[in-house]
């Protein structure tokens, strides 16, 4: 048993074969991949890995597991049985963030190539099919429960690997990205929250939810998703940087199907691109080398579900400056519960005290408030060519009508 020290779950422990998982160069190559992108540039120490994250939810969703056997052993067939999807479940957990891509969400707005696609090539090959023989689990379970499929033998551990609701990835990023870049608004009770997961049976099949007892704990969540959101993840200074190197990537791979072969993928981290940034005289790699800032906030629309405002001062920014405006566009369902606006669609299925299980919903109506689509925008202009404060006069004067 190999044990290793987290500062957001203290000791994880790794079964040989996994540790051996761990070691291998897709593995270790996530070290050199940021969790949160540029956010460092707006929060000096949030410094932290994907590896760091893949091995904290890990942590948290052996506990979910354990949870859930402790509470459900009637849904397990037997011990094998027990045994076997606890293996599954750490494994993808493991594994789940493996084919992203340096500075992830930037990287593939330039290449073209959604990052499950990526994992789907890297689950494939020869090196990691040994391993997880090793591990004794099936690969293609492991790649059903990363990649969400729906025809998974295991649903629930489905939901707790790439769920939209109670996954054991948002579950840890939260609490990482809260601890590293120092939002206190992104904790939540996560030991009640982990401590009420409960296997439902529902319209015939098995899902994920929680006793009524962790409602709270679950609107504790859900405000943290909300909180870290509007905070850290849409913060205007991330924002910006992740346009201006999308364009310097634009440079650097002239050519996005370049890297499509899955070896030469796997070459590229956080560290190559920005060493081969460091020599580049263009202005984007000059403005990443230095944190020069090329755009500024004119007006920002945070939570809106009416965007008239905000298409009112676009359209008078665009009709002062043209093209030296850039809305940057991010809407979210506020608890990403389901990924699509539909009112009608679950979020996270709760008990209740006469024994019936509904939706969060109809047992919070801080839920309830919470739930449906919210638009969250942002007006930049170029400090080049524009002069900011009038900019911001423009949008005031706009938004007053």
């Amino acid at each position: 048993m190999k044990r290793i020290y987290d500062p957001v779950h203290h000791f994880i422990e790794l079964e040989p074969a996994e540790a051996r998982l761990l070691d291998t160069p897709a593995l270790q190559r996530l070290r050199r991949l940021r969790q949160l992108g540029l956010a460092y540039l707006a929060f000096p120490s949030a410094e932290h890995s994907r590896f760091s994250h893949a091995l904290g939810a890990l942590a948290v969703g052996t506990r979910a597991f354990d949870e859930l056997l402790r509470h459900g052993r009637q849904f397990f067939t037997n011990e094998a049985d027990v045994a076997y999807q606890r293996r599954l479940v750490r494994a993808a957990l493991i594994l789940h963030d493996v084919g992203h891509g340096p500075f992830s969400h930037a990287c593939e707005a330039v290449l073209g190539v959604r990052h499950e696609d990526r994992t789907r090539a890297i689950l494939a090959r020869p090196e990691i099919q040994a391993h997880l023989a090793d591990i004794d689990v099936d690969s293609q379970h492991v790649a059903d429960l990363i990649l969400g499929q729906a025809q998974s033998q295991f649903p629930v551990l489905a939901e707790l690997v790439s769920g939209p609701n109670l996954d054991a990835d948002r579950m840890d990023y939260l609490q990482r990205d809260a601890y590293f870049t120092g939002v206190a608004g992104g904790k939540y009770d996560a030991d009640q929250l982990l401590g009420s997961l409960r296997i439902f049976q529902v319209e015939g099949r098995q899902v994920l939810g929680i006793d009524r007892r962790g409602v709270v704990a679950l609107e504790s969540f859900l405000l943290a998703r909300y909180m870290m959101f509007a905070s850290v993840y849409f913060h205007h200074t991330t924002r910006m940087f992740e346009r201006i190197l999308q364009q310097a990537l634009a440079e650097l791979w002239p050519d996005p199907r370049s890297l499509d072969p899955i070896d030469e993928f796997l070459r590229w981290d956080d560290f190559r691109v920005l060493n081969e940034l460091r020599d580049r005289d263009s202005v984007p790699a000059r403005a990443l080398r230095e944190r020069v800032r090329l755009y500024a906030v004119a007006a920002e629309f945070n939570a809106e579900r009416d965007l008239r405002a905000f298409e009112r001062c676009e359209k008078a920014l665009r009709k002062a400056y043209g093209d030296a405006v850039w809305a940057d566009e991010q809407s979210q369902l506020l608890h990403r519960l389901p990924l699509q606006a539909d009112p009608k669609a679950p979020t996270i299925w709760v008990s209740t005290s006469s024994g019936a299980v509904v939706d969060a919903r109809e047992a919070s109506d801080l839920i309830a408030k919470l739930s449906g689509k919210a638009y969250w925008r942002k007006l930049f202009v170029e400090r080049a060519r524009v002069d900011v404060t009038e900019a911001r006069r423009i949008c005031r004067d706009v938004m007053r009508v």
